[in-house]
């Protein structure tokens, strides 16, 4: 008996390779991470580093848009001068940035 060949059929078609068929949910999750996630922990560095920078006298904002100037620091609490006689315990993680002392034109700078 003869030996028998098969051939496929000119129409059929081979499946593509798997990683051809997740190149665009590749490129896409890379697009996302430049351009999301990476900022954010940069940000986040960035908050981290000037946080752990803070000393007294320094004068600062925190979250909720108060700006005092931090009297004592005591591990992840910060007691704020915020008036005359006026103290406040905040956590190291409020304070949202370190300002100037307003300059001759009146407005403050914002420091790092």
């Amino acid at each position: 008996m003869g030996s028998q060949i098969s051939v496929a059929p000119k129409g059929a078609q081979t499946s593509p390779n798997p990683i051809i068929s997740f190149m665009p949910m590749i490129v896409i999750i890379g697009i996302l991470y430049l351009l999301i996630i990476r900022p954010q922990q940069k940000q986040a560095k960035e908050h981290r580093k000037m946080v752990e920078a803070l000393k007294p006298g320094d004068r600062v904002l925190t979250q909720g848009g108060i700006y005092g100037t931090v009297a004592t620091v005591r591990g992840q609490i910060i007691i704020l001068k915020v008036a005359d006689n006026v103290r406040i315990e905040m956590s190291r993680s409020s304070i949202v940035q370190v300002v100037q002392e307003p300059t001759e034109t009146g407005s403050s700078e914002v420091v790092g």
